[in-house]
């Protein structure tokens, strides 16, 4: 992603969450539909939240939780607009990837259960609240996001938040995405939405 710029945001401004998108099985090597670099993507995040995790105003996670999302899985899938069954709900694949153990995420948003959704502000958390809700009961004015894959998923979460009104950085180096040149344009995307794309500095 030679687009990408690089700056050390180690200093995490009041009022800011972090949104870890879809950090699941199926989306890692081995899965389902996985995206290459998944892994190492989410062991950078996990670090960075190791690091930085007690900066932000709220830690969270995001989760596909399909349960019968009607023409988003099919046998032939396009890739595009339809995909192999994967992150169903109570199937292995659907679990946080093991480089997450023991975070404590202070809100966990399930989107997708029966219709395709990609933007984790199409989800809710399990008492019925949007993320949207959710980020604004806690005083959130901008959020930092990251997780899987880029081109997709973290796409659309990134553009609802800035269409919600939240300031929005994109941790480029902690996601990864399906392909190169779509990855490439959705990181263009975002950047003229407004979307501020950088790279952490993680301190080995």
């Amino acid at each position: 992603m030679q687009n990408t710029a690089h700056e050390d945001i180690s200093v995490i401004n009041a009022n800011t969450a972090l949104i870890l998108v879809d950090p699941q099985n199926d989306f890692c090597e081995g899965g389902s539909l996985a995206v290459t670099g998944g892994k190492d993507a989410l062991a950078r995040a996990r670090k960075w939240i190791d690091d930085h995790g007690e900066e932000y105003s709220a830690l969270v996670v995001t989760r596909d939780h399909h349960i019968d999302p009607g023409m988003h899985f099919a046998e032939n899938p396009d890739f595009g607009d339809t995909w192999p069954a994967h992150c169903v709900a109570g199937s292995p694949g659907a679990e946080l990837e093991m480089s997450l153990d023991g975070v404590a995420f202070d809100e966990e948003i399930k989107k997708g259960e029966y219709v395709a959704a990609y933007s984790g502000f199409e989800g809710h958390n399990e008492a019925g609240v949007v993320l949207e809700d959710v980020l604004l009961a806690r005083g959130v004015q901008a959020v930092h996001v990251a997780g899987l894959a880029t081109d997709y998923c973290v796409r659309a979460t990134a553009l609802d938040a800035k269409a919600a009104g939240f300031d929005v950085t994109l941790l480029a180096d902690l996601a990864a995405g399906v392909g190169e040149d779509s990855a490439e344009a959705a990181l263009l995307e975002m950047r003229a939405a407004g979307v501020r794309v950088v790279q952490t500095v993680i301190k080995n």
